[in-house]
């Protein structure tokens, strides 16, 4: 039986994916795909946490993956409270971990 070597969805179409870009994660410089969320960029950089629970401050990121819940919330270009799995990652983007409710910069 002669076997054939698996081909991804990308070669099939001889697709050439477009180049990788910057943004950052509390300070850190970190790369982003075009097509993909905040939340994937975090992953694909290491990161599995970027927000803390209001109460007791434990640490969160992407659960549901598909915006049914709000566990993966962040502060991108400084608003917070987004859903990172929703938000296509651009260019320059500034992610930082958000913690709590996300507007203790403004409550002073």
């Amino acid at each position: 039986m002669r076997r054939t070597r698996a081909r991804t969805p990308a070669e099939l179409v001889r697709a050439e994916p477009e180049p990788d870009f910057p943004l950052t994660f509390d300070g850190r410089p970190i790369r982003g795909l075009p097509g993909r969320s905040i939340a994937a960029a975090l992953w694909a950089a290491g990161i599995l946490s970027w927000r803390t629970t209001r109460v007791h401050g434990r640490p969160r990121g992407a659960f549901c993956g598909i915006g049914a819940c709000f566990d993966c919330l962040a502060t991108i270009n400084g608003t917070p409270n987004r859903r990172a799995c929703l938000v296509p990652a651009r260019p320059g983007d500034v992610i930082t971990t958000q913690e709590g409710h996300g507007h203790a910069a403004l409550d002073g």
